[in-house]
């Protein structure tokens, strides 16, 4: 059996101070999280709670998937921690095995890629393609 190819970046320290720009699937592209941000931002609020040094900077559901953006400060969890933590929350909420194996992740390194980053989250529910590499420009 194959494993999960591992995406991230070599050498690099997920723990690192530094925003993150991550996007969550549900599981086969269902759409299970229409109409269900009062329960995803209540889970993510929990999360903040419980974990020194995390905040969220912005976010938003779609209805198969959410993209996120992390702030680490001082944190004391590595980013894949974090996102198995929020991943988990969420599957026990649902009562289900929600989400796709891994995750997409971008360090977001200066203050342009941030606010580029910020505008498609927003923007994000009217746009039918995924245009990821926009942001490493």
């Amino acid at each position: 059996m194959q494993g999960l190819k591992n995406i991230r970046l070599k050498e690099y320290d997920y723990r690192s101070n530094g925003y993150y720009f991550v996007t969550l699937v549900t599981r086969f592209r269902q759409s299970k999280l229409e109409g269900r941000k009062d329960l995803l931002e209540r889970e993510l609020d929990s999360l903040i709670r419980q974990v020194s040094g995390l905040d969220v900077d912005y976010w938003n559901p779609m209805d198969n998937h959410v993209h996120l953006i992390f702030i680490l400060k001082e944190c004391k969890l590595g980013l894949g921690e974090i996102v198995r933590r929020f991943k988990a929350k969420m599957s026990q909420a649902f009562h289900e095995r929600l989400w796709q194996p891994n995750y997409y992740e971008h360090v977001i390194r200066n203050e342009k890629a941030l606010n580029r980053i910020r505008e498609y989250i927003v923007n994000n529910p009217q746009a039918e393609i995924l245009k990821f590499e926009e942001f490493y420009k």
